[in-house]
């Protein structure tokens, strides 16, 4: 069965326990990365991961917290004698940068370096980012601060969870949500571009979903779990999961 694990639940500012938000997504053709910060290949190894294992990247939007482990991770896996190609998938304000920040490193010049193909969404609702044997990959433009997508992971046709990344409460993170058991959805707190835990708990009571997963958390706020829990709860009334770093969902 699929499987999405947490590889970070942190905000901007990650801790000893918690990496910044970004999840692996591992089925029997492999591995998916959603963002990818900090560095990669421990939290892969933790998670049982090996970098051949990574098809492909899907980068939410280009913030230092979500991109800024592509360097290191496409340098580890040169070095490691990575021949199979990759796939990264992203809006084009987000690529488009990502190949400029790679480009810094020259890294035209790594030599027998492996195949990177950058596939560019639309700023668009319900796009298909990728779909291979039972599992489909859809993605919505939400409301942060620069242009940012949220997902939505379907299995054997039918929705099993929808990521929020970071926005603001929008009707394009209730729509990926719709008719799906889970949402995973930022606490950052309420302000531009982000949300609030009882914000996602509403968004989660909008969409209908059964169980609520809280991430991107402050975790140097001085805020515990269980205040995080009980703030989503106030406005949710499915279960509500703090998320920690390794925690998994089979879906």
């Amino acid at each position: 069965m699929p499987e999405l694990i947490f590889l970070g639940t942190a905000a901007a500012i990650p801790d000893q326990e918690h990496e910044n938000t970004q999840f692996a997504l591992r089925d029997d053709k492999g591995v998916v990365l959603i963002d990818c910060s900090g560095s990669p290949l421990p939290h892969l190894a933790r998670a049982g991961i090996a970098q051949e294992e990574v098809t492909d990247i899907i980068l939410t939007h280009f913030h230092p917290d979500h991109v800024g482990g592509v360097p290191l991770l496409l340098m580890n896996m040169w070095l490691l004698g990575r021949q199979k190609p990759l796939r990264i998938y992203g809006l084009h304000h987000c690529l488009e940068r990502v190949e400029d920040m790679m480009g810094f490193f020259h890294w035209e010049n790594w030599p027998n370096f492996f195949p990177v193909a950058f596939h560019r969404l639309p700023e668009q609702s319900a796009v298909l980012v990728l779909e291979r044997g039972t599992i489909r990959i859809l993605a919505s433009s939400v409301r942060h601060v620069i242009p940012t997508i949220g997902l939505r992971i379907e299995v054997e046709g039918k929705p099993a969870l929808a990521y929020s990344c970071d926005t603001e409460p929008c009707p394009a993170v209730v729509e990926l949500a719709l008719g799906a058991p889970v949402l995973i959805h930022e606490a950052t707190g309420e302000g531009v571009g982000h949300s609030s835990a009882a914000q996602a708990g509403s968004i989660a009571a909008e969409a209908g979903v059964q169980k609520l997963y809280l991430v991107h958390y402050t975790v140097n706020s001085g805020a515990d779990e269980d205040s995080l829990r009980l703030e989503a709860a106030s406005t949710f009334d499915g279960e509500v999961v703090v998320a920690h770093d390794e925690m998994q969902i089979v879906l």
